[in-house]
């Protein structure tokens, strides 16, 4: 909890745990109060008050019980320094480690202020602080620091049903209701604080109104960080995941009312936790032996190897031990190899070399210029995909999804986000060959998609494989991604069948809908409605009809088979690249298409895709997910489901089994290509339909007129390098060549 208030960056601290709690009242059932009395030289009359301080101090008496010692003079006079009492109280402290240290102070401040003998008595942090706990009658919180945390210690004696006072701290009022769940005092008020110790004794034993808070305690301390650690796992999840756009998200963890453990989901657990913890102080975070270096110990400890090499070496133990004179001999040997490396560099400089001749040094100089580029992009995972006939490229748009990504040459990243990319790898940078994703709107509306726009924009540059794939991160997240061995099945399907259009994916669309007893499959339409707010057809049939220029009467949505089948999901598919700059193609007019809708609506900053935040941030991020399946359809692909983990193939929709169905005409590639130049000479006139227009942002503007315009610029530049070589010839055989002399204005 310190942590967190010095550096909130880098630390998120759930409050609470039910382990203490848990193991207080393990610990009660095979312990009794009188036993361990007993065994401790205590009475069974004796009224022990045990005094705690703050967690932070374990190995040293701190400034705590000094200033404990001040508060409880009063208190200690009346209880322990006379016999007025009637009754015999010994108060106890519980601080740093049972050496006789920390006992000859506690007896010399008795002494000082005449207690009775035997009337203070210290135990360490590393003895049976539970037992300690339990034998007590009351227990006092000494500390003066402000902790961030509620005092594990008044936890633990709360769920023994022991009564407690503390100090009027802002983390106390938080959790204990003074006079309800304990007694609290105004700090560094020491008549304030035997006020309230009179409160809890009456003629010796623990009165009516100690048994009363007592028990209140014990009830409030099994639930009271509950809540807040409930929350605090939730708040976590929402930092730590990033949630698809088509999934329903959680209700906000505020709204969680009277939150309770519960405790027979994890007893089990609990049980194993408590039973290894039973006799330390908060075993495992913050005890003596806890944490992993005690982890490692132990693993070493019980490893053979290690154990054989200590018997080995068990002869002479000193040997492989460095001495103080080891460690001097090794200073001055590396002190004088620097000197000697210094001089050897010295000597080097003076020396005269031969640098050779100046035609081959300019001639060495330009040609690791020219390599230059080419051997730093020619990385180690280029030089691994070499060869090969496909890469995947994993779209992932944070940090968060760095877990779910594969390694080797079959696969290479894809980050939406410059800064997210992973550290030491050549994972592709889709904002730096696609300035419009550096648009946060813009990214978030279009998500994997504008990935793949990014990698059709001048594909040569980066893609030179005949087959190319895609591969949304969430596919790993949902245990779809490809296995070893459907790895295997699809590159060897490749290369023996490299010829024609198939489309093979593994991600499948969920048709049944989730819901339990119904037989019914949806349909592919349907199913497109559930993840759009219900507004998938009418979304898509407009922005068909502007693409097309349909009129009103005109069918525009295109028919999708209602039987089984699979369809593809999740951006996990391979195709023949050309095929895949096919459906870029489309794909980006079909978007832009779908962008001027949007734009033109009443409230364009409102996604109708939609119902939640999520969903209208990315707005067409579920609907262009499942685009590729009416391109591949209507386009006459061939399409063929492989079964993620045992790689069985299984053809999907038959092409002969869609003819009289297919919209064959509006995905003909002499259409796109003439539409695509339509556009592409529309942008290069500055006639825009609106403003922005996304078109021109999601790749390559290219038609005839700017193939003839750089035909004639490159022409241009021709002529003019001939007449200026030209008129240099004429000049020379006019004023003949003199050459500049060296250092000459």
């Amino acid at each position: 909890m310190l942590y967190s208030v010095l550096d909130t960056g880098n630390f998120f601290v759930i409050p609470g745990s039910p382990i203490d709690v848990w193991a207080a009242e393990s610990y009660s059932k095979t312990h009794s109060k009188s036993q361990l009395r007993k065994e401790n030289g205590f009475d069974t009359d004796d009224m022990l008050v045990l005094i705690v301080g703050s967690s932070f101090f374990y190995n040293e008496l701190a400034w705590d019980y000094a200033l404990a010692m001040h508060d409880l003079e009063p208190l200690l006079l009346k209880y322990a320094g006379s016999d007025e009492a009637g009754f015999t109280s010994k108060f106890i402290f519980l601080c740093g480690n049972s050496s006789k240290d920390y006992s000859d102070a506690l007896q010399d401040v008795a002494t000082r202020l005449r207690l009775n003998e035997q009337s203070v008595k210290h135990y360490g942090i590393n003895s049976d602080v539970n037992g300690i706990i339990l034998m007590a009658d009351i227990v006092l919180y000494g500390s003066s620091q402000d902790e961030q945390g509620f005092p594990p210690l008044l936890t633990r004696a709360m769920s023994f049903g022991i009564p407690v006072i503390a100090p009027d701290k802002p983390v106390i009022r938080k959790y204990v209701v003074d006079g309800v769940h304990g007694v609290v005092f105004p700090k560094n008020d020491p008549e304030a604080l035997k006020n309230a110790f009179s409160l809890l004794i009456s003629e010796g034993k623990l009165s009516r109104f100690a048994h009363s808070v007592a028990s209140s305690g014990r009830l409030r301390a099994k639930n009271m960080f509950a809540e807040e650690c409930i929350i605090g796992y939730a708040k976590l999840l929402e930092y730590v995941f990033d949630f698809p756009s088509d999934v329903l998200l959680p209700s906000r963890p505020s709204q969680l009312n009277n939150s309770i453990w519960e405790w027979s989901l994890f007893r089990m657990e609990l049980d194993q936790i408590s039973s290894n913890t039973e006799n330390l102080y908060l075993e495992g975070s913050s005890g003596p032996n806890s944490g992993i270096v005690y982890d490692l110990e132990e693993a070493m400890l019980n490893d053979p190897t290690s154990s054989n090499e200590t018997q080995d070496h068990s002869e002479n133990p000193g040997e492989d031990i460095p001495t103080i004179l080891d460690w001097d001999i090794l200073d001055e040997m590396e002190s004088s190899e620097e000197v000697d490396r210094l001089e050897r560099e010295e000597i080097e400089e003076r020396m005269e070399k031969n640098i050779g001749e100046w035609d081959d040094i300019y001639r060495i100089a330009r040609k690791s210029e020219k390599l230059r580029f080419e051997v730093n992009e020619r990385d180690e995972g280029e030089l691994e995909r070499t060869g090969q006939p496909i890469c995947i490229y994993e779209i992932y748009s944070g940090a968060g999804g760095w877990p779910f990504l594969h390694h080797g040459s079959l696969y290479r990243g894809l980050s939406l986000s410059t800064r997210s990319r992973r550290l030491s790898s050549d994972d592709v940078d889709a904002v730096g060959r696609l300035p419009i994703l550096n648009d946060t709107y813009y990214r978030d509306i279009l998500c994997e998609i504008g990935g793949m726009f990014s990698i059709a924009n001048g594909i040569d540059d980066i893609h030179k494989g005949l087959w190319i794939g895609f591969q949304s991160w969430r596919a790993a997240g949902r245990k779809v991604s490809l296995s070893k061995k459907a790895e295997e099945v699809l590159e060897k399907t490749i290369q023996e069948n490299s010829k024609g259009d198939v489309i093979y994916f593994w991600a499948c669309l969920d048709m049944d809908g989730g819901i339990v007893g119904n037989n019914d499959l949806l349909t592919f339409w349907s199913t497109c409605d559930i993840m759009n707010a219900g507004r998938c057809r009418t979304a898509f049939e407009d922005a068909f009809r502007r693409l097309y220029g349909l009129p009103s009467n005109v069918e525009a949505l295109p028919p999708m088979p209602e039987g089984g089948g699979h369809w593809s999901a999740l951006h996990s598919w391979a195709m023949p690249t050309p095929s895949f700059l096919e459906f870029i193609m489309f794909s980006r007019m079909f978007v832009d298409s779908l962008h001027s809708l949007h734009i033109n609506t009443s409230k364009p900053s409102d996604c109708l895709l939609g119902f939640s935040a999520p969903e209208k941030k990315h707005c067409y991020c579920r609907l262009l997910e499942l685009l590729v399946n009416v391109w591949a359809y209507h386009s006459a692909r061939k399409m063929v489901y492989i079964d993620p983990h045992s790689g069985l193939l299984k053809e999907q929709h038959p092409v002969e089994q869609r003819k009289g169905f297919m919209w064959a005409k509006y995905f003909d590639i002499t259409l796109l290509k003439s539409m695509d130049e339509d556009l592409a000479e529309a942008a290069d006139d500055y006639d825009h339909p609106y403003k922005p227009w996304l078109w021109p942002l999601t790749g390559e503007v290219f038609w005839q007129g700017v193939y003839e315009r750089e035909r004639e610029e490159r022409y241009r530049l021709k002529m003019d390098k001939k007449r200026k070589t030209k008129e240099k010839l004429l000049d020379r055989l006019k004023h003949g060549y003199r050459q500049k002399t060296l250092g000459g204005g």
